[in-house]
């Protein structure tokens, strides 16, 4: 019988330890050593120049994107002085649309300048990007002959301009 009753203690402490939450031994990884952080470098003294931009928008303008397009090529890549002198005197119904949108460009330019509380010469901006997306269809319908209806499309456009300032090295333009 003694040799019985040393198993069932054996049994009983390995069951006691499971549930006392007896840590098992865990053989330990070595730790990695970190390289030192290298230490910042010094921040430049002189900032580099980013000519700065705008962009302005008009959505669903109510002209065909093709008439618009033929003013919007005239327009692209110059001064924005050339530009609105040109869109001034242009006989275009969208060339009135087009300069409202380029002076709220300039305006934008101004005013996130201002915010900046940084200067901007209004003469160095030129016209970066000039798109005329396509807006909207408008469906309507028109009489036909005997009785029928035809579709008419009232197509409208999305005007979308950004100014930017020259860089002040050349380069930046045309």
């Amino acid at each position: 019988m003694a040799s019985k009753k040393p198993t069932a203690d054996k049994k009983a402490d390995k069951t006691a330890d499971k549930k006392a939450g007896a840590p098992k031994a865990e053989a330990k990884k070595p730790v990695a050593k970190k390289p030192a952080a290298k230490p910042a470098a010094p921040s430049p003294t002189r900032i580099e120049y980013t000519p700065r931009q705008a962009r302005a928008f008009q959505r669903s303008t109510r002209q065909s994107p093709y008439k618009m397009r033929l003013v919007i090529d005239q327009i692209r890549g110059k001064s924005v002085n050339e530009a609105l002198a040109l869109l001034a005197f242009s006989k275009k119904h969208a060339a009135k649309q087009i300069e409202k949108v380029v002076k709220s460009a300039v305006a934008n330019a101004e005013y996130a300048a201002r915010n900046e509380n940084a200067t901007l010469d209004v003469d160095e901006l030129f016209i970066k990007h000039a798109v005329i997306n396509e807006g909207i269809k408008m469906k309507r319908w028109t009489p036909a002959a005997m009785g029928r209806a035809t579709p008419v499309l009232k197509r409208t456009s999305h005007v979308e301009i950004i100014v930017a300032e020259r860089a002040a090295a050349g380069g930046g333009g045309r």
